[in-house]
């Protein structure tokens, strides 16, 4: 059975920190309630301005704030004390990216299919994403399980585009 993430009290001053801020999804992250569909929604805009990079371009992108995401996520875990606190959305905004990289760049219709096959995933966590949440820890853990969510969503939204162009 897949973990949940913990929510905890955040340290006084917490979000004064622009790396907290950022892993947080600027607050998004500390809603009581769907924290991480919030974190979801904030890839939405991301999407919108990265969408008509070359190919190279935002892949490129990707990788850098996938890179920078493990740094982000580690830092504000171990100031939270939680490997996977459930205020840090970062990784959720990254794996949503990761999805619409299937979805024609020119084409809106694919964002909400997108967004909810990667809150599927990221919920659901077939293998072997369940088992590096479960197994890898640190920040390489909490980005790497909604990158292969992202991947898992990616492929069923590109069957979904060519099915339905």
């Amino acid at each position: 059975m897949p973990r949940t993430r913990q929510k905890s009290s955040l340290p006084k001053g917490f979000l004064r920190h622009p790396v907290n801020l950022v892993a947080t999804g600027f607050g998004l992250g500390l809603s009581p309630y769907a924290g991480g569909t919030l974190g979801t929604l904030l890839g939405i805009p991301c999407w919108l301005l990265l969408r008509h990079l070359p190919d190279w371009g935002y892949w490129g992108a990707l990788f850098l704030l996938f890179a920078a995401g493990v740094w982000i996520c580690e830092y504000s875990g171990r100031r939270l004390g939680v490997h996977d606190h459930g205020a840090i959305v970062f990784d959720e905004i990254l794996g949503f990216l990761v999805v619409m990289s299937a979805a024609p760049a020119d084409d809106p219709r694919w964002i909400l299919p997108g967004f909810l096959l990667f809150r599927l995933f990221d919920i659901w966590k077939p293998w072997p994403i369940g088992f590096v949440d479960r197994k890898l820890r640190g920040g390489l853990g909490v980005m790497l399980d909604d990158l292969l969510a992202g991947v898992y969503a990616a492929l069923l939204l590109y069957i979904g585009h060519l099915a339905w162009p």
